[in-house]
């Protein structure tokens, strides 16, 4: 792998780089600057840095008071104790309170790998997409990542990133990275028709495109759809979707209940109940080990998706 940024890296990147002129930026953690990546941040810019330990309620309060004060907050936080310990308060001092709150949920889904269910983050697409005024997004790349922060810093309303802890493989590059707020980015086969459709978002759209490969040298065509805003989901695309081709996979690093698959098989059901398959996380607690050795066995990588694709078609 040559990237070795991770998003969470990029993510401090692009707030340091406005930081320096917008002194309304405030950057707070759970105790978690390291895991966050945002170290350099809270030494470059002491003053527009608040530490609250580990106190994942209290994060998410004093962001929603900064943010009535005309702030533009960042709350970082695991995304494991982020969307469950201080759910409340994401329910109520930001989301019905519509407050300018970033939620960064940092090492999502499996991302802490050996220490368990306790420290992984499969249910928070759900949780924080049932939210209203909540959005949701799982960007897939460090450049995209740096596109929606960008995009984060231009308005006012509460939204949930969620990102890995370790570096993943660039799908775009800083000259070509296609993107537009709450429209999802197709990869290869839009408007196309093809045999089957590849949905997914974070961390597995890397995989998803090299299914679509795979498959391509079986005689098997395949669009791909990088779905980074998962809420609000970009409807027209799926719609196009599922009309273009004779199945759609969902991929996902998530609960199988409530997250990408779900939302997809629901307009795919409204639009002409064209078939989905949903590759997720299972519902059971997930085994121990690298992101990678946890996607291998559960068959979320390239040889996964590509088997599940031949398998809808066959």
């Amino acid at each position: 792998m040559a990237n070795k940024i991770p998003n969470r890296q990029a993510i401090c990147d692009t707030l340091m780089a406005h930081a320096e002129t917008d002194k309304s930026i405030f950057v707070l953690c759970s105790d978690s600057r390291g895991s966050a990546s945002l170290t350099k941040f809270a030494e470059t810019y002491p003053e527009q840095f608040v530490e609250m330990g580990i106190a994942e309620q209290n994060l998410v309060s004093v962001g929603a008071g900064l943010a009535s004060c005309g702030k533009k907050v960042f709350a970082a936080s695991p995304a494991c104790f982020l969307s469950t310990r201080s759910y409340e308060q994401a329910k109520v001092d930001v989301a019905y309170s519509n407050t300018n709150v970033k939620l960064i949920g940092i090492s999502g889904g499996v991302s802490y790998g050996a220490l368990g269910m306790s420290h992984h983050s499969a249910q928070d697409i759900a949780a924080m997409s049932a939210l209203p005024n909540m959005r949701v997004y799982l960007p897939s790349d460090r450049h995209q990542t740096k596109c929606l922060i960008e995009a984060l810093l231009q308005d006012e309303k509460p939204a949930y990133i969620r990102v890995g802890r370790n570096p993943v493989e660039d799908i775009y590059t800083e000259e070509n990275c296609p993107f537009t707020m709450d429209k999802a980015t197709w990869l290869c086969g839009e408007g196309e028709q093809a045999d089957v459709a590849i949905i997914a978002c974070g961390e597995l759209v890397k995989p998803a495109l090299d299914a679509a490969d795979l498959l391509k040298k079986g005689g098997i065509s395949a669009s791909v759809l990088d779905m980074y805003c998962v809420k609000p989901m970009d409807r027209k695309a799926v719609e196009k979707a599922a009309k273009n081709t004779k199945a759609i996979v969902t991929v996902e690093e998530h609960s199988p209940y409530g997250g990408l698959g779900a939302m997809v098989s629901q307009i795919a059901a409204e639009t002409g109940g064209v078939r989905v398959q949903n590759l997720s996380l299972p519902d059971a607690p997930v085994i121990t080990g690298t992101s990678q050795e946890v996607f291998d066995y559960y068959g979320l990588n390239a040889e996964g998706i590509a088997k599940a694709a031949k398998e809808m078609l066959s």
